[in-house]
């Protein structure tokens, strides 16, 4: 199985993004329904290592916060642009929760993460390049802002991968004690 733990948006803020999904040539758009706050993705996993990973979210306390998402941005590999995201306001209490996801996960056997966190909303893939498109898309669109919206549960979400693209379960949800 293939895991990840992430926050879901509101339908409000899915349709504010959905909103910015047109207008660049190469683009691979992130369905509405798929878009989401990935905390930490877990990866391939059998289904001991989903139950373990389930029995370490369980354990994982805190509170209820607001969230906002404001900006554009890409995601590069050296020349070539690899995805278009929402970023992501900053809020400790985001940063907090996913600490807490790590080090759970950590203490149940998965191994730590080496990327930074870069808290953000994937909004496209590119297969080529979008071209001298980018520049003026982001300027036209770089002062998207939504929200705040609480955050009350995060999840633990499947992945399957397929020719239409992604498909995502919510395995699990983990409520978060009101503010």
């Amino acid at each position: 199985m293939r895991l990840f733990v992430a926050l879901l948006l509101p339908v409000p803020v899915l349709k504010d993004l959905a909103r910015l999904c047109s207008g660049l040539p190469g683009a691979r758009w992130v369905r509405p329904e798929n878009m989401h706050v990935t905390l930490r993705f877990i990866g391939e996993v059998d289904g001991a290592g989903a139950d373990d990973a389930h029995l370490a979210l369980k354990g994982v306390r805190g509170r209820a916060f607001p969230l906002a998402l404001g900006g554009l941005g890409s995601f590069q590999s050296g020349r070539k642009i690899r995805m278009l995201w929402a970023g992501v306001e900053d809020q400790p209490a985001l940063v907090s929760l996913r600490d807490d996801v790590e080090k759970a996960l950590v203490r149940s056997g998965l191994e730590p993460e080496r990327r930074k966190f870069t808290p953000h909303v994937s909004l496209a893939r590119f297969n080529k390049k979008p071209g001298n498109k980018l520049a003026p898309y982001l300027e036209a669109n770089g002062a998207f802002s939504a929200g705040p919206f609480p955050v009350t549960a995060f999840v633990l979400m499947r992945s399957y991968l397929g020719r239409s693209g992604a498909h995502y379960e919510v395995m699990a949800d983990y409520p978060l004690e009101d503010e």
